[in-house]
């Protein structure tokens, strides 16, 4: 197994760190989960850099490479839906989408052809990437500020009001996505 195949599958394995973290009571255990992310989040980046470079990509990185991707970033949203920071419908459009659209490009490579990442669907991931960060980072916040005596109520609502704000553009961008995902390929699925 090569070093992007071995950084795809810690992506997994750091997802369940995260999640530990992120739900774990004692004080720091959110920045951990912020840091755990971040590394997982960039294994993203090195297991596709290192597989171009040394021309190592292969068939088990192009299947679980995004699925890892996947996995790390509904688990995210999942758990922040479990914990009331987002709202649940948020979560289940984008579990739908990237559930169905997965599904379709593998049904496609089924029949020999590769679907590759369009623009909307490159924003939609960014957007998430965004939404998710700006979460961890409140909670940081919000576990020192409650230390440190400067967070409050109306601290609280104003960050609160703005991720809300970043989930709606997430969840609009996720449902733009994969409508055009759908319109493009309309024909290898009818």
């Amino acid at each position: 197994m090569n070093l992007s195949n071995k950084l795809t599958i810690s992506r997994i394995l750091l997802t369940f760190v995260f999640l530990y973290f992120l739900s774990a009571s004692w004080a720091g255990a959110r920045y951990y989960a912020f840091f755990t992310f971040l590394i997982a989040s960039l294994t993203d980046y090195f297991d596709g850099y290192f597989a171009k470079k040394e021309g190592k990509v292969t068939d088990f990185g192009k299947l679980m490479d995004p699925i890892a991707d996947k996995i790390l970033v509904l688990a995210a949203f999942v758990a922040f839906a479990q914990q009331g920071l987002i709202y649940t419908w948020m979560v289940v459009i984008i579990i739908a989408r990237e559930v169905t659209v997965t599904g379709l490009r593998l049904f496609a490579l089924g029949k020999g052809k590769v679907i590759e990442a369009e623009e909307a669907g490159k924003h939609k991931t960014v957007s998430q990437m965004i939404a998710i960060f700006m979460i961890l980072i409140f909670l940081m916040f919000k576990e020192a500020g409650k230390s440190l005596s400067f967070w409050n109520r109306d601290t609280e609502c104003w960050v609160r009001g703005l991720i809300l704000i970043v989930m709606y553009v997430t969840v609009i961008l996720t449902l733009t996505s994969g409508t055009s995902f759908f319109i493009k390929n309309r024909k290898l699925f009818t």
